[in-house]
């Protein structure tokens, strides 16, 4: 008998961090690596945050606090939410957590059973899709398809709500197309949820990405609406905005107290608490004057980088990429790559079990890796069900021009280097067999 349960077995994963073994193998073979694939800031926290972290740190906070969070921290959560999103909100109804991921799974734990249906984007954020099979509930993925520039018309929604849906999943700005939701694809989604959705549906809105907007446009959030407040857990942080990934600092606003206190139990059975230092440097950074303007420095560098990168995309033959509203990612469409490089064509000759296992776009991107030396993240590893025909790829443009500017120079030279794929179908290794 195995040591292992089985429920591991049906468990996924995050590829932009799995992406590092090919990157190590690569290296070990003597290519050159850009890495444009994890979705992290390329900027270090602000001082004035740091300083709050030492502070709070010379004052002895090293020990266990409220599982729920710190008051002053939920205080500034709350203000925060309340002024962003026009909402009433209590520091009742706020849980500090260890990064804005475990409110995914708590959401799954406290709400979804085996059999229940979960509505969530794909493309989308792959720990979506891993919690709903490995909780036995059934996947129902929303497809977000390019020409609407990865976002859904309500009535596409419509179509998926049954009696056994459960919990919906909204994620704007969209990691990994950077495509958000406007606010009148929310109201219509709000429509269609007074509509057709039971009383015990609950919303995921992810917003970790809610500073991260560009053109004009403004982060909008359904817990805004009316009747929509009490369905929504609104699950963010301050990884993205205050380029804090290492800090593990996230929360979630829960439509209650009481299901608050449940994610508190939760946090309790896990996590015990967040450390309270982190949660001295996040209240800081909701609350200080000083971090508008680290925010908006960022946020201009990305777009910067954005409008360097996109034209470029699009002067290579067989790319086509739509110019994003928000996060730091960028989504080519590269089947005409794939159709000039003979991807296609290689991926239809394997065999069934093989075929199922991979994707043209997964193909093409460990081709870009091992034979060009620019890592990136191809469609499948951003949900499984769905991508079947997506051959889209994500680069991350968390990295400084000259960087980016030598990948696409590499990712140009890739597109029309068919010798180097037939070599490269050839290689064991390369192709991950």
């Amino acid at each position: 008998m195995s040591a292992i349960a089985a429920r591991v077995a049906s468990l996924g994963t995050e590829n932009a961090f799995r992406i590092g073994e090919d990157i190590a193998k690569a290296k070990q073979r003597g290519v050159d690596v850009i890495r444009l694939t994890l979705g992290e800031p390329d900027f270090d926290t602000a001082p004035h945050i740091t300083e709050a972290a030492r502070a709070s740190l010379a004052r002895g906070d090293t020990h266990y606090v409220d599982p729920q969070g710190i008051l002053p921290f939920r205080k500034a959560a709350a203000a925060h939410i309340a002024r962003t999103r026009g909402i009433e909100v209590s520091p009742d109804d706020v849980v500090a957590l260890p990064g804005a991921k475990p409110a995914i799974a708590y959401s799954f734990l406290a709400y979804v059973n085996p059999g229940d249906e979960v509505v969530y984007p794909s493309p989308g954020f792959p720990i979506y899709e891993s919690w709903v099979t490995f909780l036995g509930a059934k996947p129902v993925p929303l497809v977000l398809r390019e020409e609407k520039a990865f976002a859904f018309e309500p009535a596409e929604l419509e179509a998926l709500l049954t009696p056994r849906t459960k919990l919906l999943i909204l994620c704007s700005p969209s990691n990994p197309t950077g495509g958000v939701l406007s606010p009148q694809v929310l109201e219509g989604v709000a429509r269609v949820i007074e509509r057709k959705a039971g009383p015990d549906l609950r919303i995921f809105s992810d917003e970790i990405y809610e500073d991260l907007t560009y053109d004009g446009f403004r982060h909008a959030s359904i817990a805004s609406l009316p009747g929509m407040r009490e369905r929504t857990v609104i699950a963010t942080g301050l990884s993205k905005s205050f380029a804090m990934t290492g800090w593990r600092m996230g929360y979630a606003v829960l439509p209650n107290a009481a299901e608050a206190r449940l994610f508190k139990q939760l946090n309790i059975n896990y996590v015990s608490c967040v450390a309270p230092f982190v949660q001295e440097a996040a209240r800081e950074a909701l609350e200080s004057p000083k971090s508008a303007g680290a925010v908006a420095a960022m946020r201009e560098e990305f777009r910067r980088r954005r409008d360097v990168v996109v034209p470029a995309l699009n002067e290579i033959p067989g790319v086509r990429c739509n110019l994003p509203l928000g996060a730091f990612y960028v989504f080519p469409n590269v089947e005409g790559v794939c159709r000039s490089l003979g991807v296609h064509a290689f991926h239809a000759s394997l065999p069934k079990d093989r075929r199922a296992a991979t994707s043209p776009a997964t193909l093409f991107q460990r081709f870009l890796l091992y034979y060009h030396g620019v890592a990136v993240v191809d469609r499948r590893s951003f949900g499984v069900l769905g991508s079947e025909g997506q051959d889209f790829v994500r680069l991350s443009i968390a990295a400084d021009l000259p960087t980016l500017k030598k990948g696409l120079e590499r990712f140009a030279k890739a597109a029309s280097d068919a010798d180097g794929f037939r070599r490269f179908t050839g290689d064991a290794e390369a192709l991950g067999v």
